[in-house]
C-alpha cells in the first residue's frame, strides 16, 4: 500500500529557504520572523561599529601624536629627559601608528566590501532589471548593451550624489585634523570616530561610485561566443571535463536549499555524472576534472562523506579532480532556516573552512601549489604549506578553541589561488581562486569578491610562465550575461562585487586565458573584453526550462602566439 504522501517527493517544509519556490520579498519577511537581535546586535557591533570607530578613530590618534610631537620640538631640548621623551614620542608613534593604521586599512575594507560594493552594486542591477522589463522583446543585443551602459552610469551618479549628501551631513560632528582638546569625554570621543569614519567612507564612496559608473558603461559588454576555432595544425590539446555545483546532501531524500523539492531527491545524478565521466575518460583521456565549486550544500560532515563514498569506486577520475570552495561549501550558515546569523566568534565558519582545506589536501595536494608571495613565485605544494598546521586543524575540528582558530584565519587566504603549473613552458596551467565574500548571514551567503592579494598572486604566477596558457577557475560569475532576467533575484547578491575590476585586470592577457565558473546552475559560453568565459551547469539542480541536466567537455588547443582557443564543446546530458 502506497502512503497518501510520498515522503521522497519532500512538501511544504522543504521549500522554506528555497529561492525559486519563494521571492525576495517573502525570503525577508521569514528572516524577520525567524532571526535572533541579540546575535543582529552584537554581529552588528563587531562587524560594523567596531570597524568604524577603528577607522574614525585613526586620524584622531595621529592629530594627538603630531600634536604631542610639535609642542616638544617647540619647548628647549636643552637638557637630555626632554629629548628622549621626544624620540621615544616619535619612536611609539610610528609603531602604533603602523599597527593602528594596518587595524584602520583592515576596517576599511571590511565596510567596503559589507556596504559600500554591495550598495553601488544593487543600485546599478536594479535600475537595469527595471530598465530592462520596459525593453521591446524584438530588443536587439545593441541596444540592451546600451542600455546596460547607461544604467551602470546613472547607478554611479546616484550613489555618488547619496554619499556626497551623507557626507555633508557627518562633516560638521567629524574631527578629522586639528586640536582634540575639545575632546573631553569618552562620548564625545566615539561620536567624533563615528563621524570621521562615516566621512573617510562616504567621500570613499562618493568618488569610486561615478568611477565605477564610467568604467561599467565604457568596458565591454558580454557577448554570446559567436563561434569556435582552432589552427588547422594545432599541436597540443586539452580535454577539462568543467561541472559545478555538485550540492551533495548528507540524506539519501535530503531537500536541497535552493531548489527545494523541486530539485532530484538524493545525490544520484552525481553517481550518474561520475560513471558518465569514466566513460568518457575511457574513450579519450581527461586531462583534468574541474568542480568549480559547491560540492556540498552546506558544508557539512556528513555531506563530504557522501561526496567522498560517491567518489570512492572512481579513483582515475579521483587523481584528476579540482576542486575550489563554493559559497554553499564555506557561507551556509543554516540549511533550513535563512535568518540564521553566525557571529564572527563563532567556530562553524572556520569549521567549514577545515572541512574544504581537508578534502582540497586529500584530492590535489600534492599536485596544485601555492604562490610564494615574498619570494615572487610558486612556493610548495599545498600538502606541504598544511603538513605544520596539520595537528592544530585536526585540534580545532576536535574542540574549536579560539587560539586555534588564528592560525586558520592566516593560512586561509595565504593558499589561494592554487596553481596546477603548466605542463611545460607553453603548456596549459590551472589556477583555482577562492571567489567567497566573507559573510556571517545565510541570507547574504551568495555574495563574491576577489581580493588583491589574489590577483596579484595571480600575476606571480603568470609572469613565471609567461608561454603558458591558463585556465582560471573561480565560483562566481562575473559579469551578468546578454540575457534579461526573470527575477531580480537572480541578478542581485549573487555575482562578484568587484567582477568587472577583475575583468579589466586580465584584459592584458585576454587570448592566452579562459575563465571558468559555476553558481548559475547553468551554461553560457561567451566573451567579455576578449576574455573567453565558460560557466558550467549543475548536473543536480534542476536546468533552466525543465531542460534535461548535464555537463561539458572542453577541447581547450594551443593557438599561435600564445594563444588559447576553444574547440566546439561535447554537452553530455543525463537522464531524469
Amino acid at each position: 500500500m502506497r502512503p497518501v504522501i510520498d515522503p521522497r517527493d519532500g512538501d511544504i517544509e522543504d521549500d522554506a529557504s528555497s529561492p525559486g519556490r519563494h521571492s525576495l520579498l517573502s525570503l525577508a519577511g521569514s528572516l524577520l520572523a525567524e532571526i535572533s537581535f541579540p546575535k543582529l546586535a552584537v554581529a552588528s557591533i563587531w562587524l560594523i561599529i567596531m570597524p568604524g570607530l577603528l577607522l574614525g578613530l585613526a586620524p584622531v590618534a595621529a592629530s594627538v601624536w603630531f600634536d604631542a610631537v610639535v609642542s616638544k620640538l617647540s619647548a628647549p631640548l636643552a637638557e637630555l629627559w626632554p629629548a628622549l621623551l621626544l624620540v621615544a614620542i616619535v619612536i611609539g608613534g610610528l609603531i602604533g601608528g603602523r599597527t593602528l593604521l594596518r587595524l584602520a586599512e583592515s576596517s576599511f575594507w571590511s565596510l567596503n566590501a559589507l556596504a559600500v560594493q554591495p550598495g553601488y552594486m544593487a543600485c546599478r542591477e536594479g535600475l537595469r532589471h527595471a530598465a530592462e522589463r520596459w525593453l521591446p522583446a524584438h530588443a536587439t543585443s545593441a541596444q540592451l548593451d546600451r542600455l546596460r551602459a547607461i544604467m551602470a552610469a546613472i547607478a554611479g551618479a546616484i550613489v555618488c550624489a547619496l554619499a556626497l549628501l551623507v557626507l555633508a551631513a557627518a562633516w560638521p560632528k567629524a574631527h578629522l585634523f586639528g586640536d582634540v582638546g575639545a575632546l573631553t569625554s569618552a562620548r564625545q570621543l566615539a561620536l567624533v570616530t563615528l563621524a570621521n569614519s562615516v566621512v573617510i567612507v562616504s567621500g570613499y564612496l562618493a568618488v569610486v561610485a561615478l568611477a565605477w559608473g564610467i568604467m561599467d558603461a565604457t568596458i565591454a559588454q558580454p557577448r554570446d561566443l559567436g563561434g569556435y576555432f582552432a589552427p588547422p595544425a594545432a599541436r597540443r590539446r586539452w580535454r577539462i571535463a568543467h561541472l559545478s555545483d555538485i550540492h551533495m546532501v548528507g540524506e539519501r531524500y535530503g531537500f536541497r536549499i535552493e531548489s527545494g523539492r523541486s530539485g532530484p531527491r538524493g545525490n544520484d545524478r552525481f553517481r550518474q555524472t561520475l560513471v558518465e565521466l569514466q566513460r568518457l575518460h575511457t574513450e579519450q583521456p581527461l586531462d583534468a576534472i574541474l568542480i568549480t565549486g559547491d560540492l556540498t550544500d552546506a558544508g557539512r560532515s556528513s555531506e563530504w562523506a557522501e561526496f567522498f563514498d560517491t567518489l570512492a569506486p572512481f579513483p582515475q577520475l579521483a587523481e584528476r579532480l579540482l576542486i575550489l570552495p563554493g559559497n554553499h561549501d564555506i557561507n551556509i550558515v543554516d540549511r533550513a532556516n535563512p535568518a540564521r546569523l553566525d557571529l564572527p566568534t563563532s567556530p562553524n565558519k572556520k569549521l567549514r573552512k577545515v572541512r574544504m582545506l581537508s578534502a582540497m589536501r586529500a584530492l590535489q595536494g600534492g599536485r596544485v601549489r601555492v604562490v610564494d608571495r615574498s619570494r615572487g613565485r610558486l612556493g610548495a605544494s599545498l600538502e606541504e604549506t598544511l603538513a605544520p598546521h596539520l595537528a592544530s586543524l585536526i585540534r580545532f575540528a576536535d574542540c574549536a578553541k579560539p587560539w586555534l582558530a588564528r592560525e586558520l584565519t592566516d593560512l586561509w587566504p595565504r593558499i589561494f589561488p592554487l596553481v596546477l603549473p603548466p605542463d611545460g613552458d607553453d603548456g596549459l596551467g590551472i589556477m583555482l581562486l577562492d571567489s567567497n565574500a566573507d559573510t556571517h548571514f545565510s541570507f547574504t551567503n551568495a555574495l563574491g569578491m576577489i581580493s588583491v592579494e589574489q590577483v596579484k598572486a595571480v600575476e606571480i604566477a603568470r609572469a613565471q610562465y609567461p608561454q603558458a596558457r591558463w585556465l582560471i577557475a573561480l565560483h562566481h560569475h562575473l559579469i551578468e550575461y546578454p540575457r534579461t532576467a526573470k527575477a531580480f533575484s537572480e541578478r542581485i547578491g549573487t555575482a562578484l562585487i568587484n567582477g568587472n575590476w577583475f575583468i579589466r585586470r586580465l584584459r592584458p592577457c585576454a587570448g592566452q586565458v579562459a575563465l571558468l565558473h559555476g553558481h548559475r546552475h547553468f551554461d553560457w559560453i561567451g566573451e567579455c573584453a576578449g576574455l573567453l568565459i565558460l560557466s558550467a551547469p549543475s548536473p543536480v539542480m534542476h536546468a533552466p526550462d525543465h531542460a534535461k541536466a548535464g555537463f561539458y567537455v572542453h577541447t581547450f588547443v594551443a593557438a599561435p602566439q600564445r594563444q588559447l582557443r576553444l574547440l566546439p564543446p561535447q554537452r553530455i546530458t543525463l537522464d531524469s
